[in-house]
This record gives structure tokens, sequence and C-alpha cells, in this order.
């Protein structure tokens, strides 16, 4: 018909999936995406180093002690001529898989309590918010070594040195940092379990439980998603500084803490022993802390991007 026009198909408004629309709003954010690549360069390293970087880790050469970089030895020597690049990839993949096994233990506390006192309307609730500000205004240090001294012996017997101070350490970090996840997901909870989507299901018959998961839930994932990034970078810390305290794993696991407690006592003549775990400790922190800020950005849809 005259006068009629059709819109041609690049005028068309382009339509993203949700994931689609997270990834545009994720790579708007320069530092989030580079420190993301920064972090996956990390994690293949400590994972594939092995198979590349050959040298094993206990492999004494006094003759060579406190040498700097060099091509046998790229991250130089510590003071028994130990490689430093073959122990900082083997403690590499310790100091990670704390940060992260301390992280899944956070989120799920926080998330279970966190979401039992957003649905419950009555005692329940107030109890577990006063039992997460009682935990708050615990000294985190303190109680942490407390802990460690406690229960350290009986795990190590019970898992072996490494099982049992892994198990210890991921359990006390994760049960130390699951606070502000419970703070967090019940004011999510809080809001919106009056939304209207939510208020519909629960007039079709949807019961409590099925109401959290398939409708509060996803949506408060979000929010959770970056307080689980911090809880890594967090942890990852928290074990160096225990290794550096001489309270982490035993002398023999070199994680990057460890490292850096054993180099302690030659900064003035071997640097070099400190600078790289320090570095992969920073590198690491500072590329979570990023990853979270990119992930607040693409996850909250009312940020205009």
């Amino acid at each position: 018909m005259a006068g009629l026009t059709l819109a041609s198909p690049s005028a068309e408004r382009r339509v993203y999936s949700p994931w689609r629309e997270t990834w545009r709003r994720y790579s708007r954010h320069k530092l989030a995406v580079v420190s993301a690549f920064l972090l996956l360069v990390l994690i293949l390293a400590v994972v594939l180093g092995p198979f590349v970087w050959r040298v094993k880790i206990d492999e004494i050469d006094i003759v060579a002690g406190l040498q700097g970089p060099s091509p046998a030895h790229p991250f130089g020597t510590d003071d028994l001529g130990q490689d430093i690049l073959a122990r900082m990839i083997y403690g590499g993949r310790i100091s990670l898989a704390v940060g992260l096994a301390a992280m899944l233990v956070s989120v799920f506390v926080g998330t279970l309590i966190g979401a039992l006192a957003g649905m419950s309307r009555g005692a329940l609730g107030h109890g577990l918010m006063w039992l997460t500000d009682l935990f708050l205004s615990l000294p985190q240090l303190p109680l942490l070594l407390l802990l460690i001294y406690l229960f350290r012996d009986g795990l190590k017997a019970a898992f072996g040195p490494e099982g049992g101070i892994f198990i210890l350490i991921v359990l006390v970090i994760g049960g130390l940092r699951w606070m502000p996840v419970a703070r967090l997901v019940r004011a999510q909870f809080l809001s919106i379990r009056e939304k209207e989507f939510v208020e519909a299901a629960r007039a079709l018959g949807a019961s409590p439980v099925r109401q959290v998961i398939r409708h509060i839930l996803p949506n408060a994932l979000g929010p959770v998603i970056i307080a689980g990034t911090i809880d890594v970078a967090a942890a990852i810390i928290a074990e160096s500084t225990l290794s550096f305290l001489g309270l982490g794993f035993p002398p023999d696991t070199p994680t990057w803490g460890r490292l850096l407690y054993d180099a302690k006592d030659f900064l003035d003549i071997g640097p070099h022993w400190a600078l790289f775990p320090g570095g992969a400790i920073f590198i690491a922190v500072v590329a979570i802390n990023f990853i979270g800020d990119g992930l607040r950005d693409a996850l909250d849809a009312r940020r205009v991007i």
C-alpha cells in the first residue's frame, strides 16, 4: 500500500540473549577483561606447568643457592638451590585451590543462612541475623589462629600433613567469611519475595522451597557471584598470611605464602625469592577484585553501560 514503508532488517533492534547481554556489559570493563585473561594465564600455568617445566621442587643444588634469574632457573633459586619456578607452580595449585574451596564454603553457608533468614517472617530470621552479627563482631585473625592451634594436630593425624591442613584452612577461612554473603542474600530475598512474580507463584500454590529455587534464588545470584569473587581473593590472602606466620602448610609444601616466609631472612641478598611469589599473590588478588567489579557492572541491570 502506498504510504507504508517497511523497516529494513538492519534498522531492527538487535535482540540479545541474557548471557550475551551479560558478556557485552562485562566486555565494556577493560580492566575486568584483562584481569580475567591474567587469571586464566595463572591457572593454566599452575595446572599445565609441571608438564612443561619438569624440574623437581625438592631438587637441591647447594652450589646454585640464591642465584638470580637465569635460563636454567628463570625465577632464580632459594638458599638450598631449589628452583623457585617449579616450587611456585606446585604451590600455586594449593593457594588457588584453597581460595576456590574456601569461597565455595563461605558462599554455601552464607546463602543457606541468608535464604532462611530472608524467607522467615518470625524469630528464626532475627535469630540467624543475631548469629551473623555475633560472628561479624569476633576478631578474625586471633580466632583463626586459635582454631588452627586447636584442630591442626587432630586433622593432620586423620588426613595426613597436607590433606589435614588443607581441610582445616578451607573450613576455617570459609567458616569465617560467610557473614557478608548471608547479609547480602537476606537483603536480596527480602526485596525479591515481595515482587509480583513471586506473589503470583505463591498464589498458584508454589511451596516456599519452590519459590526459593525457581524464582527468588536465580534472581539473587548476581550479588552472590560478586561476593564470591571477593571471598576468593580474601581466602588467598588469609592462606598466605597463615603460611607466612608459619601456621599453614608444612615447610616442605611450597605455597606462595610459605615461599615468602622462607625468603624473609634473605631479602638483602636474594630479593628475587620473595619478589616472584609476592608478585603472583598480588596479580591473583588484584585480578580477582577487578573481575568482581566487572561482574558487578554486568549483572546489575540498573546500571547503564
